[in-house]
C-alpha cells in the first residue's frame, strides 16, 4: 500500500512494513516523516538482516515519539530480535526497549501490553497545554499560580490545567501553558484559537472542547478533564410578535359582560332623560336613543359629551358609568403594558421551532 493516506482500512488497522536494507528505505522514512505517519495510530515493523544497520541515520533522525509504535526486527539466521524505538522529544536520542524475539514462535517480553504503560517517562521534555481564556485576562496569572482566586472566571481551563499538570508530572514531563482567546474554528481554510495551537504543534494538548466533524480531522479527543455540558438557551419571541395583545387583557366573558352593561346603561340613561324631557327641555338635554348611545360611547372612549342629563337621577347614572369605565380603562392599560414585556408560549416543540 502507498503512503498517500488513502486506504479502505481504518488507520489503527494499518501496519507498515519496511525493509531497512532496501536502497529506497531512506526515501520511505523521509516520506513517512513528512506525512506524520510515525505517530499514533499507525504501526511500523522495520526489518534488517545486516549486523550494521543500513540507513541507520535516517531511522534515528525520524520523529518516532512516545506515542509511536515502531518495532525494529534485527535478523540473525532464523532468529529475530525485536526492539521498540522511540524518542522522548523530537531532538532527543533514540531509546531502544526490548520487545521480545522470534525464532519460529513469538516470545513477548513486554512488561505491559498497553503502550501508554510502557512510555511513562519522557525525561523532562516540555509538554505544552493550550488554555482558552474568555472571561477575564486575570486568568493568565491565576491559572499559572493556582491560587484559586477568581475561580468563577474560565473555570474549565483552570480545572483542566490542574488535572493536566498532575498527569504531566507523572510522566516526568515539564508542564507549560500557552493561552488562546478562542476554541478554534476553520475560516477560509485556516484554523484559529486553541485548535490552531494543536494543529500547528505549538501545543500538545488543550482544554475541553466541543466535538465537531471538522475538528476531528485535525485533533484527537480524550475524556473530559472538567465537568462540561452544552446547553441551548432559546428565548421565546415577544408576545406582540405572535398575538394580538389588544384583545388579551380581558377574557371573552368579560368583553361580553362589558357589552351587555353598555347596552343596559344606554337604555337606563335614555329612560331617565325621557322622563326629564316631560318636565322641560334644555339646549343640551338628551332626547333620543342616539343621544344616549353617544354619551355611552363618549364614556367608553374616556371623552366628554355636550349632551348630558339635567336631573340628579340621570347624572348619578352618568357618574357611575364614567367611574366604572375609568376603572376598566386603567386595568386594560396596565395589562397592555405587562403583555408588551411578556414572552410568548407559542413554541413548545422542535417542529414549531423549525418553522420559525
Amino acid at each position: 500500500m502507498s503512503l498517500d493516506g488513502d486506504s479502505k482500512y481504518y488507520s489503527h488497522d494499518l501496519l507498515y512494513l519496511v525493509d531497512l536494507d532496501c536502497p529506497k528505505a531512506e526515501e520511505i522514512i523521509a516520506l513517512a516523516t513528512e506525512r506524520k505517519l510515525f505517530c499514533s495510530p499507525y504501526r511500523w515493523l522495520v526489518i534488517t538482516a545486516w549486523s550494521e544497520l543500513a540507513n541507520e541515520t535516517a531511522l534515528w533522525n525520524s520523529p518516532v515519539l512516545a506515542d509511536s509504535d515502531l518495532v525494529l526486527a534485527e535478523r540473525t539466521g532464523s532468529y529475530f530480535k525485536l526492539t521498540e524505538l522511540h524518542k522522548a522529544s523530537p531532538n532527543g536520542s533514540m531509546i531502544p526497549t526490548t520487545r521480545g524475539y522470534y525464532n519460529g514462535s513469538l516470545v513477548d517480553q513486554r512488561p505491559h501490553r498497553e503502550l501508554f504503560r510502557r512510555r511513562r517517562d519522557v525525561m523532562g521534555h516540555t509538554l505544552t497545554m493550550s488554555a482558552v481564556v474568555q472571561d477575564s485576562n486575570t486568568t493568565r496569572y491565576h491559572l499559572v499560580q493556582e491560587d484559586r482566586l477568581e475561580a468563577r472566571y474560565d473555570y474549565i481551563s483552570k480545572i483542566c490545567w490542574t488535572n493536566a499538570k498532575i498527569a504531566l508530572e507523572m510522566l516526568n514531563a515539564t508542564p507549560a501553558v500557552i493561552f488562546s482567546y478562542r476554541w478554534g474554528y476553520k475560516v477560509d481554510g485556516n484554523w484559529s484559537g486553541m485548535i490552531d495551537d494543536l494543529y500547528s504543534g505549538r501545543a500538545d494538548l488543550g482544554t475541553n472542547c466541543v466535538v465537531s466533524e471538522q475538528r476531528l480531522d485535525v485533533v484527537s479527543y480524550t475524556d473530559t478533564l472538567a465537568p462540561f455540558r452544552v446547553r441551548f438557551i432559546f428565548r421565546q419571541p415577544p408576545l406582540p410578535y405572535v398575538a394580538n395583545i389588544f384583545s388579551m387583557p380581558f377574557s371573552t366573558n368579560v368583553w361580553i359582560a362589558m357589552s351587555v352593561c353598555a347596552v343596559l346603561t344606554t337604555a337606563t340613561v335614555y329612560l331617565a332623560t325621557k322622563w326629564e324631557a316631560k318636565e322641560g327641555k334644555g339646549p343640551t338635554q338628551l332626547d333620543s336613543i342616539g343621544d344616549a348611545m353617544l354619551l355611552t360611547f363618549s364614556a367608553i372612549g374616556q371623552q366628554g359629551c355636550v349632551m348630558e342629563p339635567r336631573r340628579l337621577s340621570g347624572r348619578m347614572m352618568v357618574f357611575v358609568l364614567f367611574t366604572a369605565l375609568m376603572a376598566l380603562y386603567a386595568a386594560y392599560s396596565a395589562n397592555i403594558v405587562v403583555l408588551l414585556q411578556a414572552p410568548s408560549n407559542s413554541i413548545r416543540t422542535l417542529s414549531q421551532l423549525a418553522m420559525c
